[in-house]
């Protein structure tokens, strides 16, 4: 199973908003939100919590792919986030997300019975290229047990 097959199957939200995985590598995840009127807002783009919630996705997509070989001793969770609104988005948007540390210093931090926190930043954009939406995810690594 992909990872964007896997966060499909497990995070409803995904579904609802027909989130397309399109790239989720541990160097960078592109996540898509379709063009679609009941996902707009007043002014016909997509609506603030359906772009948070792309970009959400999109942070945690490059975090499964990662970190998934640590999912039998961390649960990774979202601590924080933060959205800044640039640009008017209409039509379909894309999220690009990119860690801010390298894995390997996390899962050292992992590895020395830490609690790793480590931001993820992603850019949403609309077709044209422009930025319309810039985000942070803290994301923790939470050890089991």
């Amino acid at each position: 199973m992909s990872i964007g097959e896997m966060l499909a199957a497990t995070v409803p939200m995904a579904r609802t908003l027909n989130l397309t995985f399109l790239e989720t590598t541990p160097e960078k995840a592109v996540v898509a939100l379709p063009d679609r009127s009941d996902f707009h807002n007043h002014v016909g783009g997509p609506h603030a919590g359906a772009m948070f919630t792309l970009g959400e996705s999109a942070s945690g997509a490059i975090v499964l792919a990662a970190f998934g070989d640590q999912l039998s001793r961390a649960v990774p969770l979202a601590v924080s986030a933060e959205i800044a609104y640039r640009k008017l988005a209409m039509g379909e948007v894309t999220a690009t997300a990119v860690l801010g540390r390298p894995a390997a210093e996390v899962v050292a931090e992992l590895d020395a019975g830490e609690r790793p926190e480590f931001p993820v930043s992603v850019a949403i954009r609309r077709a044209d290229g422009a930025v319309t939406g810039e985000m942070t995810v803290v994301w923790t690594l939470r050890p089991n047990g």
